[in-house]
């Protein structure tokens, strides 16, 4: 499913516009984001959690020369499920 079928589904369920229902969806992935980028955990209930996952600097290898090199650490956003979407899946 793209982002474009999410918004057309929306606009049906909740009978909106596309326009609206566009809007709501970039909203909701917008306030997401600002939360995970003042470094927030993003709760939503019933389907998950959105952290922010650091990842340590390590030893590398250059796969076209074979050098060692350096990868530096970053930071990275993550998803857990949660109990009702893993239940739904199942």
């Amino acid at each position: 499913m793209t982002k474009k079928d999410l918004v057309e589904k929306v606009a049906r369920k909740a009978h909106l516009t596309k326009s609206a229902a566009a809007d709501a969806v970039n909203s909701t992935f917008d306030l997401i984001r600002e939360g995970l980028g003042r470094g927030e955990k993003v709760v939503v209930s019933g389907f998950g959690t959105f952290v922010i996952r650091s990842r340590s600097s390590r030893r590398g290898r250059n796969p076209q020369t074979g050098e060692i090199i350096q990868i530096p650490s970053k930071k990275t956003p993550g998803f857990s499920a949660g109990k009702t979407l893993k239940r739904a899946i199942k």
